[in-house]
């Protein structure tokens, strides 16, 4: 297969329609608009006299951005370190502290993880810039920005949507090529004479959009831009998605269309949030729940109606003439032989709504992996408890299990992400400043990431661990005890060590074998 963006060729192409109507969607419920994509009461009683009142009372619940927030919650509530397996002070751990620091890379790390809960997918790139968007600052006589910033590696992510890979010849997983593409509306003014070939006045100005390509393939980065006509909006997967036919090629308005990379790799990283080994694409953590999502919905409109109707009951009763009755409702007069005045009501099953809103809410919980008592509270009856109920490390870990294994497997396609990001920024960094004098080169080392479960620490169970490897037998030193403990770096490890020993000096001890000697009496200090 060709190259995916050339005149004549769709954008989006037809193949990423469904997949961009899956990102379309997911997003909408996350941000809790799901009456835009879930509507399936409005839709069977829309030509009944109740859809007036369904469309005022329609009830978003949105569970999906609490349990897609929880695990990225679990993985980077307490940030993991990052090692490159030289000491503190080498510059390959000095260099990869501060590109993660530079680039709030834990912080990008959570989101991420919403994001591709949200869509499915999400995507890291990583190149050597300016960070700083200078595009907007004036210039010198020469053309030159008054103000100048350095180029850093940078990691960022990339609107999932943007992203249209080229797959290898026979594979499912690999790319030869990832394109970045988006529209650009751009204003201009028309044509002057236009007017006399149409019927009403023209705008001066109109939005053209134009089509922005950046093609990575190893080693080398292809800068392109089109002309667009628009196609109309494509809505087959229940998304309105619109669609284009390419034109003729334009000028990019870059000094070069060709950027060399000095990688043998692709620059741009899948975090897919769950996979399968028969495609590239990552399945989110709403577009499996959409269906029971829409059913809780409309159970809460249900019954939201119901009790409205309740609160307003139509009253009956004998005719009363001019005297004055004052209900809440309507008031139907009956003759005086009929029943004394009351109310009517109806069955309306809401022990059955209930029930079956319980049951549905499981089931979203279940299919996330997420107990509900993580959140402090139950929404139901027999759900598992509090969580509170277990007191040592084993336990809960045991209580959590669910959500970790979750977790975990999230962690793995982020964790290959970041590893590969970092040590391609480490890279770049180098190739950029080959033969620069004030730069220091060293060897890109390829990192590893220490993670935490998320889960608070029982320090007392971690200290009586650790006491038994240090004192009872010598299976760690007493360096990475301090580390691992106080969570500090080796530098500040070996500073607290150097200070117990100088405590020690200066209080001198007791040997206890000055008890087992006639006469008792304690040693001199050493």
């Amino acid at each position: 297969m060709g190259k995916l963006f050339v005149p004549g060729a769709q954008y989006p192409p037809a193949a990423d329609i469904e997949r961009l109507a899956t990102y379309y969607r997911g997003g909408k419920i996350f941000d809790g608009r799901q009456a835009e994509v879930l509507e399936r009461a409005s839709e069977i009683l829309r030509d009944t006299p109740h859809a007036p009142q369904l469309a005022k009372l329609y009830v978003a619940v949105n569970l999906m951005d609490v349990l897609l927030t929880k695990p990225a919650d679990l993985m980077f509530g307490e940030p993991p370190s990052y090692e490159s397996g030289k000491p503190d002070a080498s510059i390959e751990q000095t260099r990869l502290n501060s590109i993660v620091e530079e680039n709030d890379l834990n912080q990008l790390g959570h989101e991420i993880v919403i994001g591709a809960g949200i869509r499915g997918d999400a995507w890291l790139k990583v190149y050597y810039g300016v960070r700083q968007d200078l595009s907007e600052v004036p210039a010198d006589a020469d053309g030159k920005p008054l103000v100048s910033a350095a180029p850093e590696p940078i990691i960022e992510a990339v609107d999932p949507s943007y992203v249209f890979p080229e797959l290898s010849r026979g594979s499912r997983k690999r790319f030869k090529a990832v394109n970045i593409a988006y529209v650009e509306w751009v204003a201009e003014p028309t044509k002057p004479g236009i007017e006399k070939y149409s019927l009403k006045k023209q705008p001066e100005v109109v939005e053209v959009p134009y089509l922005n390509v950046e093609r990575h393939v190893p080693g080398f980065i292809f800068y392109e831009r089109y002309r667009l006509l628009e196609n109309g909006v494509d809505t087959t997967y229940d998304a309105p998605i619109q669609t284009f036919t390419i034109l003729e090629a334009v000028a990019t308005g870059r000094e070069s269309d060709v950027v060399e990379t000095g990688l043998t790799r692709i620059p741009v990283f899948h975090v897919p949030y769950k996979t399968t080994d028969i495609d590239w694409r990552g399945i989110s953590g709403i577009e499996k729940l959409e269906s029971v999502l829409a059913a809780i919905n409309d159970r809460l409109v249900q019954i939201d109606y119901i009790l409205w109707k309740h609160s307003d009951p139509t009253a009956y009763g004998p005719d009363l003439g001019e005297a004055e009755t004052r209900f809440a409702g309507r008031y139907i007069p009956v003759d005086k032989d009929d029943a004394t005045p009351g109310y009517m009501t109806w069955n309306s099953q809401l022990d059955g709504a209930f029930k079956e809103l319980d049951i549905l809410l499981g089931i979203v919980f279940q299919m996330s992996e997420t107990p509900q008592w993580l959140f402090g509270t139950t929404l139901s009856e027999d759900k598992g408890g509090t969580g509170t109920s277990h007191t040592d490390g084993v336990a809960v870990k045991a209580r959590f299990m669910p959500i970790l294994s979750k977790v975990k497997r999230i962690r793995t396609h982020v964790d290959r992400a970041f590893r590969d990001a970092l040590w391609t920024a480490m890279v770049l960094e180098n190739y950029a400043n080959e033969g620069v004098d004030e730069f220091t080169s060293y060897d890109p080392p390829y990192p590893n990431i220490a993670w935490k479960d998320g889960i608070p620490r029982d320090e007392k169970e971690l200290a009586e661990i650790m006491a038994i490897r240090t004192g009872h037998k010598p299976t760690i030193d007493v360096q990475s005890a301090i580390k691992r403990q106080d969570e500090v770096d080796d530098e500040k490890a070996r500073e607290i060590m150097a200070r117990i020993e100088a405590d020690e000096k200066a209080a001198g001890f007791v040997d206890s074998s000055v008890f087992n000697e006639p006469g008792g009496g304690a040693r001199e200090p050493a």
